[in-house]
């Protein structure tokens, strides 16, 4: 209280303002906490929601549903969730697309998300003002602005991660994606249906590459649940956000569609793939002569002129030196 206090008496040289000002923040935080507390025992408390639980109850009891500490959080904030997440429904589509990429499918992921921002944004500052306490020569400015800074970087530390995971992982679905192709070449030359050579292949998959052969994997179990097989497919595109697996798909549906073989429509896709990556490794090996132009002028010329130049330099000096 002190500390806040003395802050204050940077802004505020009355006694009386600053008392004033500080009794408003307290009053604030008071009504912001009792507001949200009532929040959460309404949405706690709210009948229908008990209702829809004693429904739920039973399926919890069989093990149908888990209750993940995923669904807990969201559960714990979804009274609060309208202050939460954003108000356009464009944000919610490309942050829940993000997702997915990323490989997070659950339901409440998007909220689960949001929260996370939201709770960086407000506990970083806090952070921040707990340590100023240590640094005594900072002064209130100073320490507001270091405040905004660590809630901006805890509304943008998130997205980047998320970022981040979505290259990883579209890295590791692209590289993993010609073993897949061939393997399903093969396997639907040999007499397999597509199914069951998504399945084979999931399986084959499994300890080489994980995340596509669970992409498989997903792709088979809703084909199971009685999900129609090109939606599966089209699901599996989406999910990854590979062009390669949407034109797989595409061929697919092409070939279903009108009645060709898949096996040779998936040869030529294979085919044609395999070229698409031959051009991308020559394309490549051709700008790496143009790359090493700046690691060559960095490093490589001034240790060059230090070797060619340097002893001619030392001679130079020394002369001048004896003709003084």
């Amino acid at each position: 209280m002190d500390y806040i206090l003395e802050l204050l008496g940077n802004y505020f040289q009355d006694e009386g303002q600053r008392r004033l000002v500080f009794l408003v923040l307290i009053a604030a935080a008071i009504f912001i906490f009792g507001l949200s507390l009532s929040m959460l025992v309404a949405g706690l408390t709210d009948p229908v929601r008990r209702r829809l639980a004693h429904i739920v109850e039973p399926h919890h009891a069989a093990g149908v549903h888990e209750d993940t500490t995923q669904d807990k959080i969201a559960h714990f904030i979804e009274p609060v969730s309208k202050f939460v997440l954003p108000k356009k429904e464009w944000e919610r589509s490309h942050i829940s697309t993000k997702l997915v990429h990323a490989g997070f499918r659950h339901p409440n992921a998007l909220m689960t998300f949001y929260a996370i921002k939201t709770l960086l944004a407000i506990l970083l500052p806090f952070i921040v003002l707990f340590f100023s306490r240590f640094f005594p020569e900072l002064s209130a400015t100073q320490i507001f602005i270091f405040m905004v800074i660590a809630a901006f970087i805890g509304v943008i530390i998130p997205n980047t991660i998320l970022e981040h995971r979505v290259k990883v992982r579209k890295r590791l679905l692209r590289a993993a994606f010609p073993d897949a192709l061939d393997l399903l070449v093969i396997c639907v030359e040999s007499g397999l249906g597509l199914v069951a050579a998504l399945q084979r292949v999931a399986k084959d998959l499994d300890v080489s590459h994980p995340h596509l052969a669970e992409e498989l994997a997903l792709v088979n179990t809703e084909v199971r649940l009685g999900v129609p097989r090109m939606d599966a497919l089209k699901n599996m595109a989406h999910r990854t956000g590979l062009e390669e697996i949407d034109s797989l798909v595409v061929l697919i549906d092409q070939s279903v569609r009108f009645g060709t073989s898949v096996a040779e429509g998936l040869r030529i896709y294979s085919e044609e793939f395999r070229d698409k990556r031959t051009q991308a490794a020559e394309e490549a090996a051709a700008k790496i002569g143009t790359k090493m132009i700046f690691p060559l002028v960095l490093f490589l010329w001034p240790s060059f002129f230090l070797v060619a130049i340097g002893p001619a330099v030392i001679r130079i000096i020394e002369a001048f030196s004896r003709i003084q």
